[in-house]
């Protein structure tokens, strides 16, 4: 049903050497977490670990850690403070994301909103964020609250903008890229930045870090959009077709509305204009996929962005992280997981 995309076992590998580096620190940022939620609330407490417990490959918060590494971090603990107040806003995102797209399962897990309902999920994601914002303060760097700060502002507005072009399939590449840099890239670039700040690097420095972090995200997001359409198994721990069911429109879509006739683009257009679309439309449109190759176009698109990112850590020295960080590039391409 979809192209084979070869996946490179070495570069998979650049995931499990960043945990690697890092691993440790990133059992002391879970503690950290499960410390910072600790309710009398029944509710809280089962929502919160059933969510955090779901999976997930924690890659911003190992970008924190590994990014106040590459800058020469060693002692004290704010690595871990904020590598965990990365993970809660992005936890708390993806509580609020899952009622707006009303999703069921989340890494083939059941979502909280599917077990106890929109409303409780609403509020523990905001529990979530009021938990961040006071571990923010606590930290003391007022351009660390006004960075990640910011950065939730920015993932809140690109939710809004999504929300608004929700079955727009004629919508505009530029559009597109701003949905994404505001709902993803942006708190990957926040996730990176942090690295410098704890350690007093040059603007330099952090804008290094900063563009890694945000190409880096704008890569990921680009691929994983572009394998929701790879083939009808499920891969990542996502439900192929999910953004398609949703009325998302991602790379793919864009791509085969600019290459697709007449007929092809009235088609789309009407499926799009469906409350629900069925698995028929869902066929149809994988073939529409393949026809113009829209997977490996995506990917192409993505590979852009993963050599900006490659480049933006020149400014550093040589280093055993560098090379992690800059590995790690080309898995947000060829990961199979």
């Amino acid at each position: 049903m979809g192209t084979v995309i070869p996946l490179k076992k070495e570069i998979n590998n650049s995931y499990f050497e960043l945990k690697s580096l890092v691993g440790a620190k990133l059992d002391e940022v879970s503690q950290k977490i499960e410390y910072k939620l600790a309710s009398e609330i029944s509710l809280i407490h089962k929502m919160t670990n059933h969510h955090l417990n779901s999976g997930g490959k924690r890659i911003r918060p190992l970008l924190t850690l590994a990014a106040a590494k590459l800058c020469g971090y060693k002692i004290g603990e704010r690595d871990i403070n904020l590598a965990a107040c990365i993970e809660l806003i992005h936890s708390a995102t993806l509580l609020h994301d899952d009622v707006i797209d009303n999703s069921e399962l989340r890494r083939g897990i059941k979502t909280s909103n599917s077990i106890w309902g929109n409303q409780s999920s609403i509020l523990v994601g905001d529990y979530l964020f009021s938990r961040c914002f006071e571990m923010m303060v606590q930290d003391g760097s007022p351009e660390i609250l006004k960075l990640l700060s910011s950065t939730s502002s920015t993932i809140a507005q690109g939710e809004v903008l999504q929300l608004e072009h929700k079955g727009e399939i004629d919508l505009l590449e530029e559009t597109y890229f701003n949905i994404i840099s505001m709902k993803t890239a942006a708190l990957f670039a926040a996730a990176t930045r942090v690295g410098a700040c704890i350690t007093n690097k040059s603007k330099k420095e952090k804008d290094a870090l900063e563009s890694y972090g945000k190409n880096l995200g704008l890569a990921f997001q680009i691929a994983d959009d572009a394998l929701d359409y790879y083939s009808t198994q499920k891969i990542l721990g996502k439900e192929i077709g999910k953004d398609f069911f949703e009325g998302k429109t991602t790379m793919p879509m864009i791509i085969i509305f600019q290459k697709a006739n007449k007929e092809e683009k009235n088609f789309l257009k009407e499926i799009f204009k469906k409350e629900k679309r069925n698995e028929d439309d869902f066929s149809e449109t994988l073939a529409l996929i393949n026809k113009y190759e829209a997977v490996k176009e995506s990917l192409k698109r993505a590979e852009y962005f993963v050599n900006i990112s490659y480049g933006a850590l020149e400014v550093f020295e040589s280093s055993k992280e560098k090379k992690i960080l800059q590995n790690l590039t080309g898995f947000s391409l060829n990961r199979s997981f």
